[in-house]
């Protein structure tokens, strides 16, 4: 407790320093593999991509990014360990958003997606076993998590195998493409907007304190769904093509249609990511400042200080933009070539797993979601069609996530007792 009145101003700047560095780690790999579709299948340029995800990450973030934050993240510690002795957990938040953000960094200089997610989890759990107590840690969650390495890339390379299979079918494998895209794709727009409103209202708006019901938000969806898929409809309708034009100029002018598509996803997805992930950032951070700020008693919910959400904002804008483009490269090109209606599939099956995930309770990654739904695409033209060395080192730097992030946190928390105490 001396030693939260003593030094606790210090505590709380290194924190805010470790916090940014976290956020900058998250939109270095995290943003970077949202955007990796849009890039890969030539639907947005690299430059517009980071312009895009700068403003609708940073608004999600800030806007949504919740006024409240658990102070445990995922209620994977039990904080009763820490009564006795608060500046521990002070001491393990900033180790573990430390060794969360440089193993973010590690990754991101390797062009690896790892998620942000496993990683501060793991860090926590490190500190927290080997620091504390191993019964401080809540060990039935991390073997959810663990689980969920398997369950939610599945779920997502299934659903993403299918909306391709079908495009392929209805619109790609027949003799007027045109036709049947003008036919078929205001269905796509109507599942996406669908999808994805749901997406927004249950990642995004619920951190802005609007309760909005299970009935409302599918109500709301629908409306959102049906609004979009007139828009393009219209939108198509007025499309000119030249009917008589070769079959390879009909599929260029349908991907042209589905790369419109993409840029919807990706706006949507951007947002809801910034305010659901931001907290793996601002978490730990706010925890500290809580801490400290009462004088050592730690509530079950941090009340979120005014500069704490633009911190984190700013900070995956700045790791973006400086640092996303090799993780971009890693989804775009470096498992299977991408087109508009891949990246579309890909993309809408991440956001279809995400609502599936929100519903169940599932633990998700947003980076093996998409890593799957990517993965699915390239499973539906054939296992050649996919780069397995890619592959390989991905699933490898997923399992070592946890692992290296805990052996970090314990390195730092250690550091940061001796010097303290």
């Amino acid at each position: 407790m001396d030693i939260l009145l003593t030094h606790g101003p210090m505590l709380v700047i290194i924190a805010g320093v470790v916090g940014f560095f976290m956020a900058w780690g998250i939109g270095a790999n995290d943003v970077a593999n949202a955007m990796g579709t849009s890039v890969g299948s030539k639907a947005l340029t690299i430059k517009q991509a980071i312009i895009i995800a700068m403003i609708f990450e940073f608004a999600g973030a800030y806007l949504a990014g919740g006024e409240v934050t658990s102070t445990i993240r995922k209620g994977i510690i039990d904080a009763s360990y820490f009564v006795d002795s608060p500046e521990l957990l002070v001491f393990g938040m900033i180790s573990a958003l430390f060794a969360a953000a440089t193993w973010l960094l590690i990754a991101s200089i390797l062009g690896w997606p790892v998620s942000t997610t496993h990683s501060i989890v793991g860090a926590i759990v490190g500190f927290a076993a080997v620091g504390v107590s191993v019964d401080a840690v809540e060990w039935a969650k991390v073997i959810g998590i663990v689980g969920s390495w398997i369950i939610t890339p599945l779920i997502s390379g299934i659903i993403a195998f299918i909306i391709f299979n079908s495009a392929q079918k209805l619109i790609f494998d027949t003799d007027n493409p045109l036709i049947q895209a003008k036919r078929w794709v205001p269905f796509y727009m109507f599942l996406a907007g669908f999808v994805l409103a749901l997406v927004t209202i249950k990642k995004g708006l619920k951190h802005l304190g609007l309760n909005i019901g299970s009935v409302e938000g599918y109500v709301y969806a629908i409306i959102a769904a049906v609004i979009v898929a007139v828009i393009g409809k219209i939108f198509i309708n007025r499309l000119e093509f030249d009917e008589s034009a070769a079959k390879k100029t009909h599929y260029a002018n349908v991907e042209k249609v589905f790369a419109v598509l993409m840029i919807v996803t990706a706006c949507a997805m951007a947002f809801a990511h910034g305010s659901n992930d931001v907290a793996n950032a601002i978490g730990p951070l706010a925890a500290v400042v809580s801490i400290v700020g009462n004088d050592g008693q730690i509530a079950a919910k941090s009340a979120i200080a005014w500069w704490i959400l633009p911190l984190g904002g700013f900070g995956i804008v700045a790791g973006l933009a400086l640092f996303g483009h090799r993780v971009i490269a890693t989804i775009g090109n470096g498992i299977t070539h991408l087109t508009p209606s891949r990246g579309f599939a890909a993309e809408l099956a991440a956001a279809c797993t995400v609502v599936i995930a929100s519903g169940t309770g599932l633990p998700i990654s947003t980076t093996q979601t998409l890593v799957g739904a990517v993965l699915g695409v390239g499973m539906a033209r054939g296992i050649a069609a996919i780069n397995l060395t890619v592959v390989r080192n991905i699933v490898v730097s997923w399992v070592v996530t946890l692992p290296v992030g805990a052996g970090l946190s314990i390195i730092f928390f250690w550091g940061m007792v001796a010097i303290f105490t």
